[in-house]
């Protein structure tokens, strides 16, 4: 690629046959954003090391494939159903040849500088194993749904970095060899968007394996918002599956950032008991005095949380402030949904099991599970 050869001051990267990043964009139905998303990534600067960018088209049926042949090196076209972007990544890392493999989502556009930051990351800190990055405080989307989401995710990540118990797939690499030993992403239980990355971050952790969250790795969210699909993303995508998680491997111990915080924790249980002695006002004899109560600890958790409402009023205006306070609000109800939910599922269903044909695999090759299906290549190498 036109990164060019590394210099000798990058020691693993020097000597290598091959890239030392290869670069992995799942996409589905995504020709509207490929361009800037691509042109974003071709137009990284200072990079230290040479690189290539694969495009995984995940069954789509626009024209998906042919605005990524304009930029990429290789693309990975994917026929059928979609397949979600767990098995699209793993394709992509089949056909990729770098150290270190970076995903990055097909609505993020990664600022001149991100590849950069996390290439070098990689090789001055050999003990980590991945790093990952955040969104920016610039949405594109309008809309004070998407302001105050894109915001929140901003806000956790650049006010939580260092080691981290998780892993963000929407901008983040990952050593290939720890990658590949642990099997790489669970395609067969995360068949569409859910917390395929996070569930990859515990097995690193639980492997011994060392995290990094990096703020200033950046780039900027194309997704819009909206009500719906913030309630169904946090509630059915990522709250549940991530609850039933927990309940199956145990509370990581030591957990300090993102959304298993001690503080986390304390807001969710307390919106759950404003929420519930709310509810259950009108059913009893002090009513008055339980929605005091079940007003203060909702006052509380605002109070929790009032440097974010603060940075969210400066950044995107009063607008965006009066949505965040009850949205926030909801978030934490969600949360406790999905407690309850993740709980019930797991006692219902306990633990998920792979399809017969996966487990038949497994059993002849146990060493390397989940075993990814073969799917063939379909694109261009060495493109400049």
């Amino acid at each position: 690629m036109s990164a060019g050869t590394p210099p000798d001051t990058t020691g693993a990267a020097v000597g290598r046959a091959g890239p030392y990043l290869s670069v992995i964009v799942p996409a589905h139905q995504a020709s509207g954003v490929l361009p800037d998303v691509l042109t974003a990534l071709r137009e990284s600067r200072g990079m230290p090391v040479s690189w290539e960018l694969i495009v995984v088209d995940d069954a789509s049926t626009d024209d998906t494939t042919l605005t990524a042949a304009r930029y990429a090196d290789v693309i990975v076209a994917l026929r059928g159903n979609p397949h979600g972007p767990a098995y699209a990544r793993n394709r992509g890392v089949e056909a990729s040849r770098g150290e270190v493999i970076v995903f990055v989502d097909s609505d993020v556009v990664v600022r001149p500088d991100a590849l950069a930051r996390l290439a070098r990351c990689m090789i001055e800190r050999p003990e980590i194993t991945a790093v990952f990055g955040a969104y920016d405080n610039r949405p594109r989307a309008p809309g004070v749904v998407s302001q105050y989401r894109n915001l929140l995710h901003h806000w956790v990540h650049v006010t939580n970095g260092g080691e981290a118990e998780t892993f963000w797939a929407g901008l983040g690499g990952v050593r290939r060899d720890a990658f590949m030993a642990l099997g790489m992403f669970n395609e067969w239980h995360f068949s569409h968007p859910q917390i395929e990355d996070i569930e990859l971050g515990r097995r690193l952790r639980q492997a011994g394996r060392r995290i990094l969250l990096v703020p200033e790795i950046q780039g900027t969210h194309l997704k819009r918002w909206t009500l719906a699909g913030m309630i169904g993303t946090d509630l059915r995508n990522r709250g549940v599956p991530w609850m039933w998680m927990v309940l199956r491997e145990g509370a990581s111990e030591g957990s300090k950032t993102l959304n298993l915080r001690k503080r986390e924790k304390i807001c969710t249980a307390l919106a759950g008991l404003g929420f519930a002695a709310l509810l259950a006002t009108p059913l009893t004899s002090v009513g008055r005095p339980l929605m005091a109560a079940g007003a203060a600890c909702l006052v509380a958790v605002l109070g929790l949380n009032w440097k974010f409402l603060r940075y969210a009023r400066r950044h995107g205006g009063w607008g965006t402030l009066a949505v965040a306070i009850p949205l926030q609000l909801a978030f934490y109800l969600l949360n406790v949904l999905s407690a309850v939910i993740g709980w019930i599922v797991y006692q219902l269903l306990g633990e998920p099991q792979p399809p017969p044909e996966r487990q038949a695999q497994a059993t002849l090759a146990p060493g390397t599970w989940p075993p990814p299906p073969k799917r063939p290549v379909h694109g261009l190498r060495g493109r400049a």
